[in-house]
């Protein structure tokens, strides 16, 4: 029964790691019908963010505060993940709703683009940029309207993406000399340090529960209960689900579908950069970090129902057990009298790796019988 326990805890533990990184595509794919491969490079965005956020923590100044850069790494990464998802929204994705194909090639080739920029643009200078970036599309939010529609906005603008430019050239500057003493300036594959409250393990009923997996399931928890409180109460959401269903009717009826397009994207990726935060705190992170997660990211999309979060939930607890059923070979030890020719079968599947291929060809197996997944719900690709 023990055994089981804990087959059951390190599924519900992958499970959640992979309905993380799959959560924020549940929205862009499942509610818009966007199939964006760069969702891999916005988890792997995530995760660089929470390295580079654990450098600013290690500043003297910072240093007492060490312990709480991870709670600071979830906001920074969502924004900055979900800024650049706003600028690939806004620039490739909006000239190619309905086609498919073309949005497929597109954010496969800027999945291409970040992977390769972060192999080749110094870590100091990307993030010196991403926050340039950020603080000039941010900063006017917080101004009054009238000084962005008066005869002066466009000085106003001009000034704000100035003062977003000098402060990503500070942190650039002063970003390069921290990693020039606590990294290797040329590393492209960096590890993230958690904090000592998130090390170790906590023993009951006779088992061990790492801490970090704990802190990610309950961040998981949480994201998932916000999504569905946003997508069910807000004022938002109701939009968002209205756009899904009719977008022709909502845009007759005055919903700025524009503007849902702009936030549903916004908030998918930055869902994706939560994701690298906890991807960031179980190994090494590198430019191919994500593409570790599209595939089973799609696959727990797909299996649950696009669109459906209840079946994303359940589709990626489901796999998550699995694979370490399978994968550790925890299979064998719960049926010892298992036929020879299964056990022989489980026995070659006893590894990660292959335990995925099983997993996925069993998913393929089961779509041929229900196609649409576990929950089906409409969406603009159905509409279309």
């Amino acid at each position: 029964m023990q055994l089981l326990f804990e087959s059951l805890f390190n599924g519900v533990a992958i499970g959640s790691v992979l309905l993380m990184a799959a959560l924020g595509l549940a929205i862009v794919f499942g509610l818009m019908g966007v199939i964006n491969l760069a969702h891999g490079e916005l988890i792997m965005l995530g995760a660089y963010t929470t390295f580079v956020v654990q450098l600013i923590f290690k500043l003297p100044a910072l240093a007492p505060l060490y312990n709480l850069y991870v709670l600071v790494a979830i906001p920074v990464a969502f924004i900055v993940s979900g800024v650049v998802g706003v600028l690939l929204e806004r620039t490739v994705i909006r000239r190619l709703y309905g086609s498919p194909l073309e949005t497929l090639l597109a954010t496969w080739g800027v999945s291409l683009i970040l992977q390769q920029f972060v192999r080749s643009v110094p870590m100091a200078s990307a993030a010196g940029l991403i926050l340039a970036l950020v603080l000039g599309f941010g900063l006017p939010l917080f101004l009054p309207d009238r000084w962005l529609d008066g005869p002066r906005s466009r000085l106003v603008r001009a000034g704000s993406w100035g003062i977003a430019a000098l402060c990503g050239v500070v942190l650039a500057n002063g970003l390069a000399a921290q990693i020039s003493r606590l990294a290797k300036a040329d590393a492209r594959n960096v590890d993230v340090t958690a904090p000592q409250w998130m090390r170790g393990g906590i023993d009951l009923v006779g088992m061990t529960f790492p801490v970090p997996r704990l802190v990610i399931i309950a961040v998981t928890v949480v994201a998932v209960l916000g999504v569905t409180w946003f997508l069910n109460r807000s004022v938002w959401g109701m939009r968002i689900r209205a756009v899904t269903q009719n977008r022709s009717m909502s845009d007759c009826l005055g919903i700025p579908t524009d503007t849902v397009d702009v936030l549903t994207f916004g908030i998918g990726s930055g869902l994706a950069g939560v994701a690298g935060v906890a991807v960031s705190l179980l190994g090494s992170v590198g430019p191919n970090v994500g593409g570790s997660y599209i595939v089973g990211c799609f696959m727990v999309v797909v299996l649950g129902g696009v669109g459906n979060l209840f079946g994303t939930v359940l589709a990626s607890f489901a796999i998550g057990w699995l694979t370490d059923l399978i994968g550790a070979g925890r299979l064998l030890t719960l049926w010892p009298d298992m036929p020879a020719p299964l056990s022989e079968a489980v026995t070659f599947f006893a590894t990660t790796s292959m335990a995925q291929v099983m997993i996925f060809a069993l998913i393929v197996a089961f779509l041929q019988f229900r196609p649409a997944g576990m929950f089906p719900q409409k969406g603009r690709m159905v509409e279309a």
